[in-house]
């Protein structure tokens, strides 16, 4: 950061920073809540998942400022409303989640579905007891694309007044004082770095069979499943198979 930036971190900078990071985190976590629900009821559903997908990709191909200058009107806000960023970019995050979540659970190894099946599990009880956790390392690589995108795309809301650090972008300019536009560049590079780690973190907490000799000891309870479950020959090729599948 610039010695502007230090020198006016209370008034001028801070509070830019925090709307920045609520306004980035909010979408993000609502995003994501809404759409590994509707990725898991609709996977499995190659026709309800096409028109999903479908939709999806809609969705995306909005322009966000058109967007962020749409919303007010459509649902009855202010144009200097912050909701209108936090709806919008919710909606970009749902649309890539949950495409990102119908790519995680077919991430899942189908002979992994079986062995849980031939154990006793539901369809209900596989999904949230196999199913999901299996597919956390993608939804977590997914989220990061997510998330950092959301970081970036917030700066456009200070077009129309509406920004956080975006705000130094256009009163930079408009002052043509490079030190506060670089302040604003410097300290969103940061806060994307700081999303894409904490997330992955979280990740890596979620997961804590992939770390160590994670491989070895899967294989190890494949051949051990593929002894118990005789009938299951795709479970047993899966355990003889050099490194696992």
């Amino acid at each position: 950061m610039d010695l502007w930036g230090i020198r006016n971190w209370s008034t001028a900078v801070q509070p830019y920073l925090v709307e920045h990071i609520y306004l980035a985190v909010i979408p993000t976590v609502v995003g994501v809540i809404l759409a590994v629900p509707i990725g898991l009821a609709l996977h499995g559903r190659p026709a309800a998942r096409s028109v999903a997908v479908v939709v999806s990709s809609a969705i995306f191909t909005i322009p966000s400022l058109a967007l962020f200058v749409v919303l007010p009107g459509l649902i009855g806000t202010q144009v200097l409303d912050p909701l209108n960023v936090i709806i919008a970019l919710s909606l970009y995050t749902l649309a890539l989640s949950v495409r990102n979540t119908f790519e995680a659970l077919d991430a899942v190894p189908q002979v992994t579905r079986e062995a849980a099946e031939a154990i006793g599990y539901s369809r209900l009880g596989r999904t949230a007891a196999v199913d999901l956790p299996l597919a956390v390392p993608v939804l977590t690589a997914g989220t990061r694309v997510v998330a950092v995108t959301n970081v970036s795309m917030v700066s456009v809301g200070a077009v129309i007044g509406i920004g956080g650090l975006g705000q130094l972008f256009t009163s930079g300019y408009q002052r043509n004082f490079p030190e506060q536009i670089l302040t604003g560049m410097v300290l969103i590079l940061i806060l994307a770095i700081i999303f894409d780690r904490l997330i992955a973190l979280l990740g890596r907490a979620l997961t804590p069979w992939i770390r160590g000799s994670s491989m070895a000891s899967s294989q190890r309870r494949l051949r051990r499943l593929a002894r118990e479950i005789p009938g299951s020959a795709s479970l047993r090729e899966a355990a003889d198979a050099p490194g696992g599948r």
